[in-house]
């Protein structure tokens, strides 16, 4: 390791939450802030995945999930949105080394067959490409929203009921996590926010009720190692109760 993440205290390595997720907020302000058009906030928010991919696949944290592109998105206006798609299927062709060399495997969550077909299929073999790898597992949350993977997950299982696979009187806590799209991981433990918002954007709903939560000023083009291990630091200062005294 190097840098800040050298500095974690021996309490903040001990206690590394296994699952990480973030919102990413604060492209659009970097720029703005600079006279610059919005697309070079993206890019620079771009180099900070890189810097806290790295910095999670080395320090051990075995999930890392990132709010990439929300259903809500799709709203703004077209060319950004197109540029936003080609820099997306830009970033997995251009890191494939990168996370191959620090072990990472690559998954995504949300309505991820409304992506452009370009998209699609470099995200498909980017995944396959880093499939045999054993460390830190990126999700990217890509034209995901938590009210529609409820609502998903409830379709699912009213399908499973109405054809006698599930008896409805045993629908427990379990049977709607495991028809969530993040069936296959842990909840996250913690939840970090950039650029000072204090709101959950529609992230992770279900998934993030017992998250510890860390909210930075921080724009997310200015968010790096050194803020990544600050969270980090944070996290193991808390005293988690799970709602228990």
């Amino acid at each position: 390791m190097s840098g800040a993440a050298t500095q974690l205290s021996d309490k903040a390595l001990a206690v590394l939450p296994a699952h990480v997720a973030i919102i990413m907020d604060g492209n659009g302000r970097w720029a703005k802030e600079r006279s610059l058009p919005r697309v070079e906030g993206h890019r620079r928010g771009a180099e900070s995945v890189r810097s806290v991919l790295r910095t999670a696949a080395r320090l051990g944290v075995k999930y890392l999930t990132l709010y990439a592109f929300s259903v809500e998105n799709w709203n703004r206006p077209q060319d950004e949105v197109d540029t936003l798609m080609k820099y997306l299927a830009r970033y997995l062709k251009s890191e494939q080394r990168e996370m191959n060399d620090n072990n990472v495997k690559l998954q995504a969550i949300g309505q991820t067959s409304r992506l452009p077909e370009f998209v699609r299929d470099q995200l498909e073999a980017t995944r396959e490409s880093l499939s045999q790898n054993t460390g830190t597992t990126l999700t990217l949350a890509l034209s995901y929203g938590g009210r529609t993977e409820l609502v998903d997950a409830v379709r699912g299982i009213a399908e499973k009921a109405r054809d006698g696979e599930i008896d409805p009187a045993k629908i427990s806590e379990q049977t709607i996590s495991g028809h969530l799209y993040t069936s296959d991981m842990p909840d996250p433990d913690l939840l970090i926010r950039t650029s000072g918002e204090m709101r959950v954007s529609n992230f992770l709903l279900w998934q993030i009720s017992y998250a510890e939560l860390v909210v930075t000023d921080r724009l997310w083009p200015d968010f790096g190692e050194p803020e990544f291990c600050a969270a980090m630091e944070e996290f193991a200062g808390r005293n988690r109760r799970f709602g228990k005294v």
